[in-house]
C-alpha cells in the first residue's frame, strides 16, 4: 500500500483518521420534504415549522389582524377546533408555540402540506406526514391514517429515515404518509318521517286539497230508516 508521501509509512493511519474524522463531522440529513439550500426560518428557527410561519405571519405567533385567520400558523376558527386546538386555548394566537405547532401537526395528518398552499410551494413541501410521537409504532400509525398497504407500505415509503429497524421510532420525526385506502361510500340518507309529496296547486296561490275532517257533532250513522206508514184509505 502506498503511504501518499508522508513521512515514516504512517500515510494509511493518517488517512483513516481523517476519513473517520470527516464522518463524524458530516451533519445529519435534512428532514423529509427539507430544501437542498440553507433556509432562513426566522428568529425560531426550527424547520420547517418556523418556515411555515415566517413566511404565514411573519413569525408572529400570536398576531390577530382581524383576518379571520390566527396565530403563527394562521390557523382559520373551525380548522383549530376539529383538531383539538380548543385544548389548549379559544383561539390559536392566544396558544403558545408550541402548542400551534402540536396542532399543526394534527393538521399535516390529516389534509397535508396543502393547508398552507403558498407557503408550502415556497419550500417544497407537499403531501401528507406524520410527526412521531411518544409511544406510536408503525402499525399504529398505519391505522389511525388508513394507509393503504399498512405498516409495510408506511416503512417501505420511510426506509431511509427509520433506518433497518422498523420498531425503532424517534420522536420528532417526519415521516411520509402514502395514500390512504378508499373510504366507503356513505349510505343515502334516510328521512327520520317518510312522507308522501305534497299534491301540487291547480292554480295561483290555490290550496292543496285535503280531505275534510269529520265532525265533532256528527252523530254515529244509524241503521235504515223505517218505511213510512200507508196512508189510510177513505
Amino acid at each position: 500500500m502506498r503511504n501518499f508521501g508522508v513521512p515514516g509509512g504512517v500515510g494509511a493511519a493518517a488517512l483513516i483518521l481523517v476519513l473517520a474524522s470527516a464522518a463524524v463531522a458530516a451533519p445529519p440529513p435534512p428532514a423529509p420534504g427539507a430544501p437542498g439550500r440553507a433556509v432562513d426560518c426566522g428568529p425560531g428557527g426550527q424547520w420547517p415549522w418556523d418556515c411555515v410561519a415566517d413566511c404565514e405571519s411573519g413569525g408572529r405567533w400570536a398576531v390577530n389582524t382581524g383576518n379571520g385567520f390566527y396565530g403563527g400558523l394562521q390557523f382559520w376558527q373551525p380548522t383549530w377546533e376539529e383538531h383539538g386546538g380548543r385544548a389548549f386555548a379559544p383561539r390559536a394566537d392566544l396558544a403558545t408555540r408550541e402548542q400551534q405547532i402540536r396542532v399543526g401537526e394534527d393538521v399535516l395528518g390529516s389534509q397535508g402540506w396543502e393547508a398552507w398552499p403558498v407557503c408550502a410551494k415556497r419550500y417544497g413541501l407537499a403531501g401528507r406526514m406524520h410527526v412521531v410521537r411518544s409511544g406510536d409504532t408503525l402499525v399504529a400509525i398505519a391505522r389511525r391514517h388508513r394507509v393503504r398497504g399498512g405498516w409495510q407500505a408506511l416503512y417501505a415509503a420511510n426506509r431511509t429515515v427509520i433506518g433497518p429497524r422498523p420498531e425503532a421510532l424517534r420522536i420528532g420525526t417526519l415521516l411520509t404518509l402514502p395514500p390512504s385506502q378508499e373510504q366507503p361510500p356513505a349510505p343515502a340518507a334516510t328521512p327520520v318521517t317518510p312522507s308522501a309529496p305534497a299534491p301540487a296547486a291547480e292554480g295561483p296561490g290555490a290550496a292543496p286539497a285535503v280531505s275534510p275532517a269529520p265532525s265533532r257533532s256528527a252523530s254515529p250513522a244509524a241503521g235504515p230508516s223505517p218505511a213510512p206508514a200507508p196512508a189510510p184509505s177513505g
